[in-house]
């Protein structure tokens, strides 16, 4: 979730434990009032039991707030009253992939580590199975530079197993001459394999943080002079911000369009699919005060939805209300440690993915890809599901990058080198303030306008500021200071979508 300081400071809790069978039913109990283009219902209660090798105790009050224990049972209660802009009813089943392709084999060696932490080296205690679907097919980067080692694929043995760690340095982690080497390789575009196979991952992902997460003294400072919210000068401006939503453009299987829903949440149209990205539909999320611009896209007015693509699992990304509106077999694609979530709540199409590897669906491939950032959503699972950003690419080699959540650093440039000729670039821009506290997290707008230039796109559209109230900057900072970066650096105007919430454009092939 991208937070005002990298910790949650609610604890979470357990409203009970009432168990049912796992047939999906959900119960109406109340209604919700949105905001908006729409009005509509929205309050479910769930109960289910899952043998896993976690337990969760959750409370869902609009948000979720999950806590972690090792243990072998899973019970899990969800009560859930959230208000959204929708009066209509969920999306029809997404459509199935078919995709043939030859097997090949996973060697998860590392030649070339790319990260700025030391690794801790941590064992798995038991094999997690990927039960997410055979369809999509999956893109493997052997032996190429990576921040860490993937999941390895194993058979079931009912024991564990360890996950490989080899070592990393700081920097590059390859020496002088890295970067050069880098650039001089050629973009690795693998034979796809087909996925769905058992994957073991690590049991954290910390080695992949490009900066420590604050100490003691760090939240010793920022308790003494932290601001969490804009001041009321700041917030003065919120009638102002841009909100102009309107009918989704008419698309073919070979147009490209975008239309920013709001905060990270985009409904990208390409190769002839829908995709949601980091879909929040909720008025609110933990934590923070309810979105201050409405959602820019009723649910009622999504055509079906063919996929869902996640960043990481801070609360203004993974949005459980949001998605429990989905079908089930909606195929989601999702960072590696995070399926199990997933597959909790039902979901039978799950895709998780390493940084550099890739899926294919419906002719459209999903490349994941490193960012600067971190992952936390209970007590206890601080990094233990990764991070980072996609590349979505047609057949005609369209590409559009998705960024999620991300500080500015040297995997911008790298992402560049592996997937030239970028199309449009979905970078955010907000949530930035106090600086010292958020630079490793969060770009501000003069650092999205650099990372568009070090991953060579062809257009930016900003994101992340304007919908929640997540750090001190004025609400409207964002935007001016980023029209002020990009003229700076001298760019064209006219490649700036800085889109209104509702807003949407179309790539010109």
């Amino acid at each position: 979730m991208t937070q005002t300081h990298p910790q949650p400071r609610n604890p979470a809790t357990d409203t009970g434990t009432d168990a049912a069978t796992d047939t999906g039913t959900v119960t109406d109990t109340g209604t919700g009032t949105g905001t908006g283009t729409d009005t509509g219902t929205g309050t479910d209660t769930e109960a289910e039991a899952d043998t896993e090798t976690e337990t969760d105790a959750v409370t869902d009050t609009g948000t979720d707030t999950e806590a972690d224990t090792d243990t072998d049972t899973e019970i899990e209660t969800e009560t859930e009253t959230d208000a959204l802009t929708d009066s209509g009813t969920t999306a029809t089943a997404a459509t199935t992939a078919t995709v043939t392709a030859a097997t090949t084999t996973d060697t998860t060696a590392a030649t070339d580590v790319d990260t700025d932490t030391k690794r801790s080296p941590r064992a798995d205690t038991g094999t997690r199975t990927d039960t997410g679907p055979t369809e999509p097919v999956l893109a493997r980067v052997d032996g190429a530079e990576r921040g860490a080692p993937a999941g390895r694929e194993r058979t079931r043995t009912g024991g564990g197993g360890r996950g490989a760690t080899p070592r990393a340095g700081r920097g590059s982690g390859a020496g002088p001459g890295a970067g050069a080497r880098a650039a001089a390789r050629p973009p690795v575009a693998p034979p796809p394999r087909v996925c769905g196979t058992p994957r073991l991952w690590p049991k954290s992902f910390a080695d992949r943080l490009t900066a420590p997460l604050p100490g003691l003294r760090a939240f010793a400072r920022f308790a003494r002079e932290g601001a969490l919210r804009p001041g009321p000068a700041g917030l003065a401006d919120i009638p102002r911000l841009p909100f102009a939503p309107g009918p989704l453009p008419r698309v073919d299987a070979r147009t490209v369009a975008v239309t920013w829903a709001g905060h990270a949440s985009w409904v990208v149209r390409i190769g002839g699919l829908t995709v949601l990205t980091d879909p929040v539909w909720s008025r609110t999320i933990l934590g923070t005060p309810a979105r201050v611009t409405p959602v820019g896209v009723a649910w009622s007015a999504l055509p079906r939805v063919d996929a869902v693509v996640i960043s990481h699992n801070h609360y203004d990304h993974l949005d459980a209300p949001t998605l429990r509106r989905l079908p089930r077999d909606t195929p989601v694609f999702v960072p590696a440690g995070l399926g199990r979530w997933f597959t909790r709540r039902r979901f039978t199409r799950v895709t998780e993915l390493d940084w550099w590897e890739a899926a294919e669906l419906g002719g459209v491939r999903f490349d994941f890809v490193p960012a600067h950032h971190w992952s936390k959503r209970g007590l206890r699972d601080t990094c233990r599901s990764l991070w980072g950003g996609w590349v979505l690419t047609d057949g005609e080699g369209q590409r559009v990058y998705f960024a999620g959540d991300t500080g500015y650093g040297h995997w911008f440039s790298r992402i560049g080198e592996r997937h030239p000729g970028i199309d449009l670039a979905l970078l955010p821009i907000g949530a930035y303030e106090p600086r010292w506290w958020l630079r490793d997290v969060h770009c501000d707008p003069e650092e999205a306008v650099r990372a568009f230039l070090d991953v060579g796109a062809r257009r930016m559209a900003p994101m992340h500021w304007g919908t929640f109230l997540l750090s001190a900057e004025p609400v409207l900072e964002p935007l001016h200071r980023v029209r002020a970066a990009w003229a700076a650096a001298g760019l064209d105007a006219a490649d700036l979508w800085d889109l209104p919430v509702g807003g949407s454009r179309v790539l010109e092939r």
